[in-house]
């Protein structure tokens, strides 16, 4: 991650300016750009893969607690109205 925050830095950005100087955009290589996008869809996969990981792991700590008997058994239609 520190690698990917220090290539920010050494991107070749141009600022577009208002007449009093202030920044109001940002102008970038279709490369670097194109680099960005890659980077945030494999940032989307891995917040996928994490949030289905977490749900599988509390489905089988449920389905444990299930075989325990210390928890019921839902019926086909509560578990879809939780959806």
């Amino acid at each position: 991650m520190l690698r990917e925050i220090l290539k920010i830095k050494t991107m070749n950005l141009r600022y577009i300016t208002d007449t009093k100087g202030h920044r109001s955009a940002v102008q970038l290589p279709m490369k670097e750009w194109e680099q960005i996008q890659k980077d945030l869809d494999e940032l989307e996969r891995l917040r996928n893969k994490k949030i289905f990981l977490t749900e599988l792991a509390e489905a089988v700590e449920e389905m444990k607690l299930i075989k325990e008997g210390k928890k019921q058994v839902r019926n086909a239609e509560d578990f879809l109205n939780e959806l």
